[in-house]
């Protein structure tokens, strides 16, 4: 297949990008803005007869146009995705997120294409920390950020055009990845390369905060389940069972290094932090026979550590900006 995967520079896209290169023939083009949490350096060694990288926005709708002409399917990572940034300043979540999917679904209109969706267990707010549920296919949306507001908006987009006009769409909503080239603004590198560089980790208000958390190569293996198995018009949660609280998560990542389980700092809390996310995650099972590998959070944990250990040239740059951008913000 030639596939195009938009957002292929960023986190969970280089990590798919990687794990279709490495189990399947399929030639993959990646589309990135390359805006400050794409990378290049994330798509390194990558075979060049099997990998093709474009500079463009989702929004260009002739440079789209002509990309999905020449493909067989469109796998859509590219997203504004983070929380604290839309809160911040939420038209390019806007921008990306809804006139940037209302154009891809277009162009996979006119020229048939398959395509999948990549979203977020966000769009459905968020659990009380008692609560004995976990999100499914059925559950209500809920979003409660900018971010999650306009994921949710794209997730409706993408079944409306399955209704209205037969594009051949399937969704995914998946809980927190972690795992290798994830932006240091994100919490578990951020926790990660603090320590490494002998810094605190930042914890917000009392950590209580429950994410459901899977590594990106099993969030890569059920895309990739999906994209050859999945009914037209069909939503499939992807999780691994990998709920952890943000306080746990944090001592866990000082354990590993070395250091007192409790030498991190509290800061403020986000405003309208949610409490809870988990994912039940059966339907991709039972109807599609996927399985993740990593069901051991601790093992995955210190594998990620690892990565961001040795490869330190890879988030080096990041770092300063990202701290003092978080440190204008008492955080």
């Amino acid at each position: 297949m030639k596939l195009i995967v938009t957002g292929g520079a960023g986190f969970i896209g280089s990590n798919f990008v990687h794990h279709v290169i490495e189990h399947t023939d399929h030639h993959v083009t990646v589309l990135d803005k390359l805006t400050y949490a794409g990378n290049l350096a994330s798509l390194d060694g990558l075979p060049d007869d099997r990998f093709t990288f474009v500079k463009g926005d989702i929004a260009d709708a002739a440079l789209v146009d002509e990309l999905v002409a020449g493909a067989d399917a469109v796998v859509h990572y590219a997203a504004e995705s983070h929380n604290d940034n839309s809160l911040d300043d939420p038209k390019p979540f806007l921008d990306t997120n809804i006139i940037g999917t209302y154009t891809l679904l277009e162009a996979v209109r006119r020229h048939s294409v398959r395509f999948h969706h990549i979203s977020t267990d966000e769009v459905y707010g968020d659990l009380e920390l008692d609560d004995p549920n976990r999100f499914t296919e059925a559950t209500p949306y809920n979003p409660s950020s900018p971010y999650s507001s306009t994921k949710a908006g794209s997730d409706l987009l993408v079944r409306a055009w399955v209704r209205s006009f037969g594009v051949q769409a399937t969704i995914s909503n998946c809980s927190n990845n972690y795992g290798p080239y994830q932006h240091v603004e994100k919490f578990i590198p951020r926790q990660i390369t603090n320590v490494l560089r002998g810094e605190r980790p930042k914890l917000y208000g009392a950590g209580l905060n429950v994410r459901d958390w899977i590594h990106a190569d099993d969030h890569s293996s059920a895309v990739l389940t999906i994209l050859d198995k999945g009914a037209i018009g069909e939503t499939y949660l992807i999780g691994a069972d990998g709920e952890k609280n943000n306080k746990d998560v944090v001592e866990l990542i000082l354990e590993q290094l070395g250091q007192p389980a409790d030498a991190y700092d509290h800061v403020n809390d986000r405003p309208g932090h949610d409490l809870r996310y988990a994912i039940d995650s059966t339907k991709l099972r039972t109807e599609l026979g996927w399985q993740p590998r990593y069901t051991d959070f601790t093992a995955g944990l210190a594998a990620t550590i690892d990565w961001y250990r040795d490869n330190e040239a890879w988030w080096a740059p990041q770092k300063d900006a990202t701290e003092a951008r978080y440190a204008a913000q008492g955080q």
